[in-house]
């Protein structure tokens, strides 16, 4: 181990200290792992199987010390989604597929890239699924029956709102102590793990008081057995692939997103760096292998993450001992988890979706009343009413649009003073990135500023720190204008990424080199002697 770096100078004192977290993530992850898989469709041992061998393999193979995968609320509508519309199998093979996209990821050093998605997207889109979560148990909270599943959010809605002469109280009664508990226990008891004593007490109250009249795990979807997740390989057609791709993206990019956020949470609680490349190529290799053995796909989970690295956790050690307590549970008491009842679930998912609401930083940026606002909205809306895919995309176009009128709005140009003692030379500076947004602003306001065709035209471009092409083709106008009046262009203090351009495409010899200066009064300089007294 010690050829590891993650693992460079483990001893026996950090294997207690990773075994101890590890006990203690892996007793909350349980019914998280359960609660995610019956929420995505899925039978709730599929959870168990993917907190086990995903959460394993992230540890090994990904690029945090401290960083615990498996199945994530963020997941739940794309993947109930998923199941609803192509079947669990499929679901398994785009699992399968996106695990592949993360690894191609990896390898080509995009793991920096998923960071610069603004915080609005994020925020926007984080709050937008834990509405659909919380939603998506309020027909399990008050015991509804009789619903019709849906993909969209407006559907569901009407369904619960049919069905609402169904509400079974011993549901609600269960639900209420489950969620009772889970809010006193991390009072009293602040290192006990909240959720899982909330469905030992309910599940206990339900099974004494009054036994059959809630539905359960094992009445819903049968006992969960007793044994080692079985290899299992889908049948991969090339019509399912081309089918599947859209939803293996949508899997890899919200997967990529997740995890990478998870790993920096981590890095800021622990003074370290993961390395973002390595990472995706280990979530893509954990979410390769888990389908293979029924588990749905996997990610980076921020609360566990935090709270093993809370615990003490010293190395990816406290991960793959996750995944063995978790194991190890699943092997000595499935029989006791399949007569948990689904209403004691609904609370675990509601609080789930609650603290990864980001509330306070949504309320904080719709305080500001900015660009940012509305991309923030307008990203929550869509992941609410569409899809997360859609959501993201047009919240990424926003942002862009928004961000190119800002930088619009901030380029300027204006006469230089004091150019106007030479009426034979006009002086003009240029402010801000000269970029697609804003060249032709910008070119129109230098003819309109040479308008009496001075003899010399110079440019003052130190405060250009950027051009692109179409920047560089209005200038070229402007140039080509000049020259063709009589006139001459001179350039002073270019920095380097625009004179870079300017070469690129030739258009510093249609200046001329002579006509380039490292200050405007050195231009000054070389025009004084030839200007006309008269």
């Amino acid at each position: 181990m010690k050829g590891i770096g993650r693992f460079a100078g483990y001893n026996a004192a950090a294997f207690r200290n990773d075994a101890v977290s590890g006990l203690i993530v892996g007793i909350i992850a349980i019914p998280l792992g359960m609660a995610f898989a019956i929420a995505t469709g899925v039978k709730p041992e599929y959870g168990l199987y993917t907190t086990i061998i995903a959460g394993i393999c992230i540890s090994l193979f990904g690029g945090s010390k401290y960083q615990i995968g498996g199945p994530t609320g963020a997941f739940i509508p794309i993947l109930f989604a998923i199941v609803l519309q192509y079947g669990y199998e499929n679901l398994l093979i785009a699992g399968f597929m996106a695990g592949f996209i993360l690894v191609l990821m990896g390898l080509c050093k995009l793991g920096t890239l998923i960071t610069y998605i603004p915080r609005p997207v994020t925020i926007g889109f984080t709050a937008g699924i834990a509405v659909l979560i919380f939603s998506g148990q309020i027909a399990n909270f008050l015991g509804l029956s009789g619903l019709e599943k849906h993909e969209d959010f407006v559907p569901n809605m009407k369904e619960i709102a049919l069905h609402l002469s169904t509400t079974n109280g011993y549901s609600v009664a269960t639900a209420v102590i489950c969620l009772t508990v889970m809010l006193i226990v991390p009072r009293v008891l602040p290192k006990v793990p909240a959720s899982l004593i909330g469905l030992v007490v309910s599940g206990t109250v339900a099974a004494f008081f009054f036994h059959g009249k809630a539905a359960t795990i094992g009445s819903s979807f049968g006992d969960i057995p007793s044994l080692l997740p079985q290899l299992h390989v889908p049948a991969v057609t090339w019509d399912r692939i081309i089918t599947l791709i859209h939803p293996a993206l949508v899997i890899a990019m919200l997967g990529s997103i997740e995890s990478l956020l998870s790993a920096v949470v981590a890095d800021g609680m622990t003074h370290t760096r993961h390395n973002s490349n390595r990472e995706l190529i280990g979530q893509g290799i954990a979410n390769m292998i888990t389908p293979l053995f029924g588990g749905i796909p996997a990610t980076g989970a921020i609360a566990r993450t935090a709270t093993n690295i809370k615990n003490g956790a010293i190395s990816p050690m406290s991960g793959i001992m996750h995944g063995v307590v978790v194991l190890l549970v699943l092997l000595l008491f499935a029989p006791f988890a399949s007569r948990i009842p689904l209403a004691s679930m609904a609370p675990v998912l509601m609080l789930v979706a609650w603290n990864m609401s980001e509330r306070k930083a949504f309320v904080r940026m719709l305080k500001t009343k900015s660009s940012d606002t509305v991309v923030l909205l307008v990203t929550f809306l869509l992941t609410v009413f569409t899809t997360v895919t859609t959501a993201v995309e047009v919240g990424l176009l926003l942002t862009i649009v928004l961000f190119a009128k800002r930088m619009c709005d901030s380029v300027k140009t204006h006469i230089v003073q004091e150019g106007q003692s030479l009426p034979q030379l006009g002086m003009v500076a240029i402010e801000g990135p000269f970029f697609f947004g804003s060249a032709r602003s910008v070119e129109k306001s230098i003819m309109d500023l040479i308008a009496y065709r001075p003899n010399v035209v110079l440019l003052q471009m130190d405060k250009v720190p950027f051009m692109d092409l179409t920047g560089e083709s209005h200038l070229s106008a402007v140039v080509k204008h000049i020259k063709t009046s009589g006139g001459k262009v001179l350039i002073a203090g270019i920095q380097p990424q625009p004179l870079a351009i300017i070469q690129s495409t030739g258009l510093h010899e249609a200046i001329g080199m002579e006509h380039f200066f490292e200050h405007p009064t050195k231009a000054l300089d070389s025009v004084m002697p030839r200007a006309n007294p008269s």
